[in-house]
């Protein structure tokens, strides 16, 4: 077992949010946070005992902001608030996403700065810990005042009341679950319903998902084109470096770099890197490939950038400051994340729509430059990869659609008080499966190129190339007679998103960036 995830007053890493979504990786305060929520308590509990109203700690809130609360009514307004918020509807949302948002709610609880008790804060530690994940639903946040009803059914959870996912699986009632734990549910005081559900967890946590995988992706992309390229007898020399600093875009020069390394000593490109070759350029799809995978990776770089200051953040309204003083805010707004959201959707959909386009190259006869119709191995008797292609083609679609922002879109709630809302959850939730889908388009790229170089034979494939066809033949086979293609796609997709394929490569390549 690794060391569990210290959580303090500074901000988590984004690997340290990955290890904790998807590995289970277990959680502890550190003394700093504990002294921090101490600390920061003590100021709410005064304004709880204070007759000057204060938002979120003695009155109503939304649109209900102006009812003062009489401290007797002050425990059923907190369940109230989470109970009336805790409205999602619709599937389930992945155990991974989750995770990610409790732990980030956890990461703001332990600034100090939304004056929570030390143990409602451990007790959301516990469950975490426990393998214990509330149940969430698909539809319910408009991104702004935070995620309120998938923070909302973690907050449930935490009062004992909804459901979790067990560690084996199993959809339980909270308090049963939480009792089978030694976990007491928490009875919320003042304040503390506002700071557990105003955040942008949520989408927070799904970018960070996104971010660690499109890392994977784009390297994964690299791979893919330089096996098209070297399938579909291209040139490397519009990978040289020299060429790619004339337009020095950082990702760009990534790209190039990783391409070169993979197709590096190929016999097959060199076979026709004479004067006899007739073609003066290569298709865009070949010979612009860096440009496009920089662009994405350099998209990727800027989203990361405001994933680090949003993980350096500590959102809640009201918030506690430094000097006590407890003051609203408009920081829980998801803008900023939404829109690197909506943002990556274009180049994931740009890059899968230029896998397409070479992988179509190896079906076509007119432009594979020797290679059979549809890489069939009997064509007319044979279909060869032709509906393989079709099968990207209507992803690459959907990733057009998927691709159109959600931010953009704003609709009033809380009867016009929260006029103007983010959709950054719902950004999220469509990058999310627009990065799924880009990992299916990839692999329909590698499997289509492997056939493709092996049907140059024999002439050999770079060593990195051939690499990464040893491992796909250890769950598929290579050419021959038509089969059912569906179980190799799905084979060949797993190899992609394990890192298996980025992996092999590297076997010869050394690491790719």
């Amino acid at each position: 077992m690794s060391e569990p995830i210290r959580v303090g007053t500074g901000p988590l890493p984004r690997a340290d949010v990955v290890a904790v979504a998807r590995d289970g990786a277990t959680v502890e305060l550190d003394d700093a946070a504990v002294a921090a929520i101490e600390s920061t308590r003590g100021v709410i509990d005064k304004l709880a005992a204070s007759a000057t109203p204060a938002y979120g700690v003695s009155t109503g809130f939304g649109a209900l902001a102006t009812r003062h609360i009489e401290p007797a009514k002050r425990t059923a307004l907190q369940k109230s608030l989470i109970r009336s918020h805790a409205a999602g509807s619709g599937p389930p949302v992945e155990q991974e996403v989750v995770r990610a948002l409790m732990l980030l709610r956890l990461s703001t609880l332990a600034t100090g700065h939304t004056g929570v008790r030390l143990e409602t804060v451990r007790a959301l530690v516990a469950l975490l810990n426990a393998g214990l994940t509330p149940v969430v639903r698909e539809y319910g946040s408009l991104g702004c005042s935070g995620d309120l009803a998938p923070l909302s059914h973690c907050a449930l959870a935490l009062m004992g009341e909804g459901e979790v996912t067990d560690a084996t699986g199993d959809v339980r009632a909270a308090a049963e679950a939480m009792y089978d734990h030694g976990i007491e549910p928490v009875v919320l005081a003042e304040k503390e319903g506002l700071a557990l559900i105003n955040g942008t967890d949520g989408m927070l946590g799904m970018l960070t998902l996104a971010l660690a995988d499109l890392d994977l992706l784009l390297r994964t992309a690299d791979v893919a084109a330089a096996m098209s390229i070297e399938g579909l007898l291209g040139t490397d020399r519009v990978l040289a470096a020299d060429l790619q600093a004339l337009r020095p875009h950082p990702g760009q020069a990534v790209a190039a770099t990783n391409m070169r390394a993979v197709l590096s000593g190929s016999p097959i490109v060199a076979s026709h890197r004479g004067p006899e070759d007739p073609r003066v350029q290569d298709a865009y799809s070949l010979r612009c490939a860096p440009q496009v995978h920089g662009a994405a990776r350099d998209t990727a770089d800027h989203a990361a950038m405001v994933a680090e200051r949003e993980l350096a953040s500590a959102i809640d309204n009201p918030v506690v400051l430094d000097d006590g003083r407890v003051e609203s805010n408009g920081n829980f707004h998801g803008a900023p994340v939404a829109y690197v959201l909506d943002f990556l959707a274009i180049p994931v959909a740009d890059v899968a729509s230029m896998a397409e386009r070479r992988t179509d190259r190896f079906l076509d006869q007119a432009r594979s430059h020797g290679l059979p119709p549809f890489l069939a191995d009997d064509p007319g008797v044979d279909s060869g990869h032709m509906i393989a292609q079709y099968t990207q083609a209507a992803m690459v679609s959907e990733l057009k659609r998927l691709a159109v922002p959600a931010s953009v879109d704003s609709i009033p709630s809380s009867a016009m008080q929260e006029d103007h809302v983010s959709m950054g959850w719902s950004a999220a939730r469509k990058l999310r499966k627009a990065v799924d889908l880009l990992g299916q388009v990839l692999a329909i790229e590698i499997v289509t190129a492997a056939r493709g170089i092996e049907l140059r034979a024999p002439l050999e494939p770079a060593a990195a190339t051939k690499a990464v066809i040893d491992v796909l033949r250890e769950r598929v086979e290579g050419p021959g007679p038509d089969r059912f293609l569906a179980p190799d796609i799905e084979a060949i997709t797993e190899l992609v998103r394990s890192g298996a394929v980025v992996a092999a490569a590297q076997s010869a390549t050394g690491v790719l960036s």
